[in-house]
């Protein structure tokens, strides 16, 4: 298939690209390192997926979003979960007003920090079940519900939840349906020696650099256009379907150590998710077709979070990355 016939211009490629590039470079004035990390949240942002960001305090996680924020030109809220949130603390209330010459009251309805572009859902687990359904009703609607109204959501719509992986006293695990509605799940891990050193640095001296804006919500929403007419072979979409279906202990194809290592595994929304990330990831650089390296790049961010290994392997200490390399390097090629 040709872009022509896919509806895709090379112009579309190029100035994709070129932002793309234009980002990174704007976010590194004030985040230094994890290019990895930014790149998986653009091209989070691109399939109009949401993100799960698990990491220890400290790396800049909140920085980083905020960041992300500016140089696309979007507004951006950050709601620190705690045991107490209310699902109107995220969505809004209504509350009366009198007017001051009729002498009228009527209800009037106060957005919560959901209106906004960007949503930073700081610790999501530490809030309780009724109040995380708030807002993931919210990221797969892109609306909200109040006294029998539709409110529509501000568009591109992006979440970015963040869990601390090591304190679990007191938390709210998300249940495995609700994690499935994140599109990926990003490890922030400690920065390299080299890196760390850079970081004190910069963070450290009295220049402070200021981020530009590189693009505004309209192009984000034409972009995210281009990425969906990328187009896909048939064998690259089997690829991405094989290793999902690989993930699943009770299908016949599973193999032995699936059976022994994996509760469950992934549904047909990781396909989908592996698909859509790799088209953006094609695009980004500067591809107008999606290869089954693309899939092999972005099928960690996929599945990590989709997988619940057995208690053998836990057991046997075998972590879930361990469990998808395994499983990357039993799913042969397929053929054209």
């Amino acid at each position: 298939m040709s872009m022509e016939s896919a509806g895709l211009e090379l112009y579309d490629i190029q100035l994709l690209r070129e932002k793309f590039l234009k980002i990174q470079q704007e976010i590194r004035k004030v985040f230094y390192g994890q290019e990895k990390v930014v790149e998986e949240l653009l091209i989070c942002l691109l399939c109009q997926g949401h993100a799960l960001i698990e990491g220890v305090p400290g790396l800049g996680k909140t920085l980083l979003v905020s960041t992300l924020s500016k140089t696309l030109g979007l507004t951006f809220k950050r709601i620190q979960f705690t045991p107490d949130l209310m699902p109107s603390d995220i969505t809004g209330t209504e509350v009366i007003e009198e007017d001051l010459e009729t002498r009228q009251r009527r209800f009037r309805f106060i957005e919560g920090p959901i209106f906004a572009n960007l949503i930073l859902a700081d610790e999501i687990n530490r809030t309780p079940p009724k109040t995380q359904s708030a807002l993931l009703e919210a990221m797969q609607e892109r609306s909200v519900t109040y006294a029998g109204k539709t409110l529509n959501l501000k568009l591109p719509f992006f979440v970015l939840a963040t869990q601390n992986p090591i304190e679990s006293e007191g938390t709210y695990p998300l249940p495995e349906a609700q994690l499935d509605r994140f599109m990926f799940k990003i490890l922030i891990g400690y920065p390299k020696e080299q890196v760390e050193e850079e970081i004190v640095l910069r963070t450290t001296s009295e220049d402070r650099k200021e981020v530009e804006q590189v693009i505004g919500a309209e192009d984000i929403l034409k972009l995210q256009q281009v990425v969906r007419k990328v187009p896909v072979a048939r064998h690259v979409a089997r690829y991405a379907v094989a290793l999902a279906r690989c993930t699943r202990p009770h299908e016949g194809e599973a193999p032995e150590f699936v059976r022994r290592l994996v509760t469950w595994g992934a549904g047909p929304r990781a396909c989908q998710a592996m698909v859509l990330a790799g088209k953006a990831r094609a695009i980004l650089e500067e591809r107008w077709s999606v290869s089954t390296d693309d899939i092999k790049a972005v099928v960690k961010a996929v599945l990590r979070h989709r997988l619940i290994p057995s208690f053998t392997a836990e057991a046997e200490n075998i972590s879930v990355e361990s469990i998808i390399n395994q499983i990357v390097n039993h799913v042969t090629l397929p053929t054209y």
